[in-house]
């Protein structure tokens, strides 16, 4: 596996005013480890990530299996081998109040969960507070939980903490947290800038 996901913890950084969303991941030093830019009027998601700014090392795909899709399953492939990691769902209907993703292994079978924090605070920021109330994701495998997605309070940017440290088998792969959090940037970032 690539050295860029050896981490624990991430920050990643997407700017809330630019056209397309670019999206960075800084290690625990702040160093820039990650980059992605998802492309403009696709109708079809095909996010690809790369070890640097400069698009020269490509390490992580990210692509929806459907077009425009409003439970959409996302497959997770390891650039570099073309191994499939694992499948990230968003669970539709359900997401309306609450939002909801299932974790799918490689094989399709579910393994666990990303969801936002709770319905009460996921009700006050569709319904009164919007951006002024960050969202916070649990991602579970099972009913252990081994990720934390935490959005950061910013006007300027979207800030979302990602915590994988509290995973000390290290149960979850670490390409599929991160692909998780690009997601949640994308999609559900995008949601509540509008």
């Amino acid at each position: 596996m690539n050295p860029v996901f050896e981490y624990r913890t991430y920050l990643l950084k997407r700017q809330v005013f630019a056209l397309a969303g670019k999206f960075r991941f800084y290690d625990p030093g702040g160093r820039l480890v990650l980059f992605s830019e998802q492309k403009m009027f696709r109708l079809r998601e095909d996010i690809r990530v790369y070890a640097d700014e400069g698009k020269q090392q490509e390490v992580l795909m990210i692509k929806a299996r459907q077009i425009i899709d409003f439970a959409a399953a996302y497959d997770v492939v390891d650039s570099a081998t073309g191994e499939k990691v694992g499948v990230l769902r968003r669970k539709g209907w359900s997401s309306i109040l609450r939002d909801e993703w299932e974790v799918l292994n490689a094989q399709d079978q579910p393994i666990g969960s990303l969801f936002e924090d709770s319905m009460g605070l996921a009700l006050l920021r569709r319904l009164l507070l919007g951006s002024l109330l960050p969202q916070n994701y649990d991602l579970t495998l099972g009913q252990t939980r081994v990720a934390d997605l935490k959005q950061r309070f910013n006007l300027f940017r979207y800030e979302l903490d990602l915590d994988m440290s509290m995973d000390a088998a290290r149960q979850l792969d670490p390409r599929l947290g991160i692909a998780a959090a690009i997601l949640l940037a994308a999609i559900e970032g995008r949601q509540n800038s509008e």
